[in-house]
């Protein structure tokens, strides 16, 4: 794997950002095994990235459960419909083939984009803590679904979709909601890289390092649970979002070139 410092960097870098916003890292493990690490966008690319992905969710799931932010009634009545959105985003991704590169991007702008709205929004308002409202049983489970299937096809935690729902449907304040998120991708995101590594049948790339990777994102994520809370939600949103930016305009340069050559 080319460049291992920087990437392994990079990672590391990754899982502390993204633990205290109850994120998995996907967003930003994708584009650096991707672009940095100059491993082919395929499924391979996608299990390593669950992978580091679980990780960060294990990493800071702990910690957030130790503090008792986790609302597990919801989870195991919301989990099974995570595990059928992540199977059947995991035959998705394997229907697509060779096509996966384009529409993989074309995708991840769009939830970027609403990370990044998602993003601003906070920034300029700032994090609630009041209670989400009562639970709503059929959006709550048709939100979290649709968070495991957008788990599994772009490789991600899905925090970005878990988070909003289960704040608006679950009844959970903002902190619960991250607590409850992380505990979501704990047993979903394993599910995903299982059916992933059963459907692929391609040569792998380059993985030997991945222990490294795993023992980089581990160590981001529990020192970023400890201590990024630490560190004032207006400056972590604005690296951030700031990232999401670059991400979001690579993947737009990349996918028009395929569109013009």
């Amino acid at each position: 794997m080319d460049h291992l410092v920087i990437v392994l960097v990079l990672v590391f870098l990754t899982g502390f950002l993204f633990a205290p916003l109850g994120l998995g890292g996907g967003l930003l493990f994708v584009p650096i095994l991707h672009y940095v690490a100059g491993l082919p966008l395929d499924a391979s690319v996608l299990i390593i990235s669950l992978v580091l992905t679980g990780c960060v969710s294990y990493g800071s799931g702990f910690v957030h459960r130790k503090e008792g932010l986790m609302a597990d009634e919801i989870i195991r009545t919301t989990a099974p419909f995570a595990f059928l959105g992540a199977i059947i985003g995991a035959f998705v991704v394997n229907a697509m083939g060779d096509s996966l590169d384009p529409v993989f991007k074309s995708l991840a702008m769009i939830v970027l984009i609403w990370a990044l709205v998602k993003t601003v929004r906070r920034i300029r308002h700032g994090r609630s803590e009041k209670d989400g409202g009562e639970v709503e049983s059929l959006p709550l489970r048709a939100g979290v679904g649709f968070g495991g299937m957008v788990s599994s096809v772009l490789a991600i935690g899905a925090g970005a979709v878990y988070i909003p729902v289960l704040n608006q449907f679950g009844g959970l304040s903002s902190r619960r909601a991250i607590g409850t998120s992380l505990g979501l991708m704990m047993v979903v995101v394993p599910i995903a890289v299982l059916v992933h590594g059963l459907l692929y049948s391609e040569p792998w790339p380059q993985v030997d390092v991945l222990a490294f990777l795993v023992l980089g994102v581990v160590a981001g994520s529990v020192i970023g649970a400890r201590f990024g809370l630490r560190i004032s939600d207006p400056i972590i949103l604005r690296i951030f979002a700031a990232l999401l930016l670059i991400i979001l305009s690579r993947y737009a340069w990349d996918l028009a070139n395929q569109m013009l050559f």
